[in-house]
């Protein structure tokens, strides 16, 4: 675990951001410092619940590894269902991306020309 409890907070550049995205474009709302750092320590407590939850779904699938299920299982556990839908579909998306990357990747391999040309070492032009 961490060494410090700061270690476990999020960069402030990524609480920012998920602020701004958070935020419509039509209010031009300005956040303090310190809503910025209660917003990151609530972040971080939340991911915190959420770990411990998802751990003890594993556990009682006597699994060591944390699967994106067992936070959606956890999520469900802990009552907060309006998330568990969006979750879904963020890790099916994710998971479709993911194989759209590996068969693109598998495609360039095949169509990539064999560049290995033969020639004797000792051969000289």
């Amino acid at each position: 675990m961490a060494e410090k409890l700061d270690d476990l907070n999020l960069p402030n550049a990524v609480v920012v951001r998920i602020i701004k995205e958070s935020i419509p474009d039509n209010q031009n709302a300005i956040i303090s410092k310190e809503a910025r750092i209660a917003l990151g320590k609530a972040a971080s407590v939340f991911i915190l619940y959420v770990t411990s939850a998802a751990t003890n779904v594993a556990k009682k699938s006597s699994r060591k590894t944390l699967a994106a299920t067992d936070v959606i299982e956890a999520m469900s556990d802990l009552e907060f269902e309006n998330f568990v839908e969006p979750l879904k579909e963020a890790y099916e998306n994710f998971k479709q991306n993911k194989n759209e990357k590996k068969e693109a990747t598998k495609q360039k391999k095949q169509n990539k020309p064999d560049e290995t040309i033969e020639t004797d070492p000792l051969e000289i032009n």
